[in-house]
């Protein structure tokens, strides 16, 4: 029987893949590769301490650095034996954080010389105006695409390269050349490039795109968590990289801006982050006059 490594991104896109009943392994990647320390490629066990590091605080520490440190060696030691089976599928969705994930481990599959690569990426769906990605599909939906998945070209790889060192160093210059293309072997690539530019602190304000998003509906005067998450949901630019965790970090920024933006109300000053804290006991409110 053909063994297939079905890799995505993302717990919930991970658990309808897996129930789609589709055969093989589905292997899920954690990590946000469009932030934080790395280098190109595959990393060395400096580069995983420091993202361990890096991911910790951005969670707020409802991560671990061990748990967060051995998540990380697992997915690389997955990859590193990629070649035991007959086939790896890539399933990912067009926005930014599955893009630089996406050219990430197409870069590392490539330097284990990894053969029968293939890559399905959904950037939209009949019936879905806001398409974000698979995790808003049926099991059913998924099922429908096996066997879809176009083979990942040289020319591919060697752009996913280019790609994974412009996100690895952070490089406004060389993200801004790779939002201007309009023939990218990766066609997704571009406007994910696009929307790191605009998440970059605004030259007046020092905001992020998504700290203004979150401020504008809480001085409107949304206070609830899940409430405030609906709102800049809806006010975002399908495909929405970002989830609660990132949403939450990005206003505890707020709270701690100087001066600060908003109020955290509830058991602790900070919205939880991988916590088992009820949100509903949280409420955020501007700060007058700031």
């Amino acid at each position: 029987m053909d063994q297939t490594l079905h890799i995505t991104s993302g717990d919930a896109s991970g658990e309808i893949l897996a129930a789609s009943g589709i055969q093989g392994e589905v292997f899920v990647w954690h990590d946000v590769l469009y932030d934080g320390p790395r280098k190109p490629g595959w990393p060395s066990e400096e580069i995983l301490q420091d993202r361990a590091r890096f991911l910790e605080i951005f969670s707020g520490g409802g991560l671990s650095f061990e748990g967060i440190l051995t998540t990380l060696k697992r997915q690389y030691a997955k990859l590193s034996t990629a070649d035991t089976f007959d086939s790896v599928v890539l399933w990912f969705d067009a926005c930014l954080f599955d893009q630089s994930m996406l050219a990430h481990v197409l870069t590392c599959l490539q330097l284990n010389e990894i053969n029968g690569v293939s890559l399905i990426c959904v950037d939209a769906w009949p019936g879905i105006d806001r398409f974000n990605g698979l995790g808003q599909l049926k099991p059913e939906d998924l099922a429908s695409l096996v066997g879809s998945g176009q083979p990942v070209t040289e020319v591919q790889y060697i752009y996913a390269a280019e790609v994974d060192r412009a996100f690895a160093l952070n490089d406004p210059q060389l993200l801004s050349e790779l939002s201007g293309q309009t023939d990218a072997p990766l066609p997704w690539v571009p406007a994910a490039a696009a929307r790191w530019l605009k998440e970059q602190p605004d030259s007046e304000t020092g905001l992020r795109h998504l700290e203004t998003l979150a401020l504008a509906a809480i001085r409107s005067g949304v206070e609830k968590p899940v409430d405030i998450f609906r709102a800049v949901a809806a006010a975002e630019t399908p495909p929405q990289y970002w989830g609660d965790t990132t949403l939450w970090a990005r206003i505890n920024d707020l709270a701690g801006h100087t001066p600060p933006l908003v109020t955290v109300d509830g058991p602790t000053s900070r919205l939880p982050q991988w916590n088992p804290v009820d949100l509903d006991d949280f409420r955020v409110r501007p700060v007058r006059g700031a």
